[in-house]
């Protein structure tokens, strides 16, 4: 049953500032695009009707590079990222994921936050992310802290980000090495994948797969072997005894297994 929108109660602000201290002291759920809101809306299965809407914060849109690092603002939309010349040169595979979420409605008005705070295993830019080493930036009225994106997710979309905390941006260093990605889904975009994975051929392959399990989730093991040597068919063995992959509406377990290998054999052929 549809939730009524009467039922909710909206504050608006154009300042970081305040929007941090709402959060400290009116215990509210920042919503920015609001793409996924509008969809638990629909089904009536809104876990909040206290909202802080962020939208207006153009300071954490900025898409910039500090030092070595590329500073992707929170608020930055999906159509921003495969518009930045920066993201471009630096991430292109965090492009592909880009032009892959959904239509462009959804483009426009996703953000990289919502997508990482939202927290669902199936969220595109996810592996992009934690194929890259990023670090999720968190701010409350006091501090800032920096979290690991492989250390943000504690369980299914559950994170170490407290209530009265914002993520302001994604911070990630240089990539070296091919960058790859790829999504599995009944469409190649509007659909929720079946399975994604993004990689970087590296002396140190880094790859990460989504909608495999509970989170996003780096497979060391098949990583540590590929950076050792050994064939890809071995490497495959390995993948397939290191995941653990989830059963659900989308697709089977079995079936993400047998994926999963195939796709890394793609990535380390596409990549060579």
């Amino acid at each position: 049953m549809r939730t009524a929108v009467s039922e909710l109660d909206l504050r608006s602000t154009s300042s970081l500032d305040e929007a941090l201290r709402i959060l400290r002291d009116d215990a509210r759920t920042p919503i920015a695009g609001a793409t996924d809101l509008y969809v638990s809306l629909n089904f009536g299965t809104l876990a909040s009707q206290r909202y802080l809407d962020i939208w207006a914060l153009d300071e954490l849109r900025r898409i910039f590079v500090k030092g070595e690092t590329l500073v992707i603002g929170a608020l930055a939309t999906y159509t921003s990222l495969v518009r930045s010349p920066i993201v471009v040169e630096r991430l292109p595979m965090l492009i592909e994921a880009a032009r892959l979420v959904g239509g462009v409605q959804i483009q426009n008005r996703g953000t990289v936050g919502g997508n990482v705070a939202n927290a669902s295993p199936a969220g595109d830019s996810l592996p992009v992310f934690a194929a890259a080493d990023a670090v999720v930036v968190l701010r409350d009225v006091d501090s800032e802290r920096r979290v690991p994106i492989t250390e943000f997710y504690t369980g299914y979309r559950a994170t170490v980000m407290r209530a009265d905390e914002l993520i302001t941006a994604l911070e990630v260093p240089p990539v070296e090495g091919g960058q790859w990605f790829r999504k599995v889904g009944t469409r190649a975009a509007q659909a929720i994948s079946k399975i994604v994975v993004a990689a970087v051929r590296a002396p140190a392959p880094r790859i990460a797969f989504g909608s495999m399990a509970p989170t996003v989730v780096r497979v060391p093991h098949t990583e540590r072997a590929l950076a050792a040597g050994v064939t890809i068919d071995e490497a495959v063995q390995i993948l397939a005894g290191e995941i653990t992959p989830i059963d659900d509406l989308r697709s089977t377990a079995e079936y993400r297994r047998r994926v999963a290998g195939n796709l890394l054999r793609r990535f380390w052929a596409d990549t060579a």
